[in-house]
């Protein structure tokens, strides 16, 4: 330790192969001062794997004793210590512990940085083959079921893909109450067991998915749910137009395009279709009346 500040580092865990472990990992679980983990045992086995060992002292930092912990741990920053923050699996503070200690050491200008590692969310969100432009993480869902079914149409309309966790048990009641509030024609994809052996991803209708989850499902579990499509009155024809021209420009055919805009807006492919013969029809008479399509 120095006489200075230490540093609070938040290092990312496989979240399966432990092969996908950043080199830089195993770097920090040797030389750091204090290790944080989830669970001590799993950490255990985690260096074991990497063929290493801890030097510092090793401590337990969990769900029911981060209030207790937190303060400790600040100590030992602001005397210098490089703290190593790991959990069970990806990165702390992403719906595990991490955040409480995180904002304590920002509140007293210690510095903050990480080790980027495999992520839950992101490795499903690619994975989905659903829209990964603009995402959002939700986390789990409340257990009780009136309380999920009230978080679930808290984000009925919500537009971005949305990812969540959940528990093996309580998957099927989960994807049957997307199911009742996003729609059961709504596209998902469970991942499960993600880079471990047994991995899969199944990919469907919520409804679809609910009924093949009422048979039991075990392992790790993601869910990706495509966002809410965009309500016909939002769209004029012009925005219809602009969508078909940015999907050609890129490569698409025509008639695949209009498909397209027309299933992201949830319209009858004629409307986008016409649409589109009107602006080029518009183009021919004059450019006063509105760019056409070439």
């Amino acid at each position: 330790m120095t006489g200075t500040t230490g540093t609070l580092v938040l290092a990312g865990t496989p979240i399966g192969d432990v092969a996908d472990a950043p080199p830089r990992l195993a770097a920090e679980l040797e030389t750091a001062d204090v290790v944080a983990a989830e669970d001590t045992r799993r950490l255990r086995r985690l260096t074991q794997a990497l063929g290493i060992h801890t030097t510092g002292r090793v401590v337990s930092y969990f769900e029911g004793n981060e209030s207790a912990r937190t303060p400790e741990l600040v100590e030992a920053l602001m005397g210098g210590a490089r703290v190593l923050l790991v959990t069970d699996a990806g990165m702390p503070s992403v719906s595990d512990p991490g955040y409480r200690l995180v904002a304590a050491a920002v509140e007293k200008d210690i510095k903050v940085t990480a080790v980027p590692g495999p992520s839950a969310v992101l490795t499903a969100l690619a994975l989905s083959g659903l829209p990964v432009d603009r995402f959002c993480f939700e986390g789990f869902l409340p257990r009780k079921a009136g309380e999920r079914l009230g978080r679930l149409r808290e984000v009925a309309d919500e537009r971005r893909t949305m990812v969540f966790f959940e528990a093996p048990h309580r998957l099927d009641d989960t994807l049957a109450a997307m199911a009742e509030v996003f729609g059961s024609d709504r596209r998902a994809a469970v991942c499960r067991e993600l880079t471990k052996t047994y991995e899969e991803v199944k990919r469907g209708p919520l409804g679809d998915l609910a009924v093949w989850a009422a048979e039991g499902v075990r392992g790790e579990i993601t869910v990706v749910v495509e966002g809410a499509a965009e309500s016909a009155e939002e769209l004029d024809a012009a925005e219809l137009v602009r969508r078909v021209q940015v999907r050609e420009e890129a490569g698409e055919r025509r008639k695949e395009a209009i498909a397209a805009v027309a299933a992201a807006a949830g319209l009858p492919k004629r409307d986008v279709f016409d649409a589109v013969v009107a602006a080029k029809n518009a183009a021919r008479t004059g450019p006063a009346e509105g760019k056409g399509l070439s």
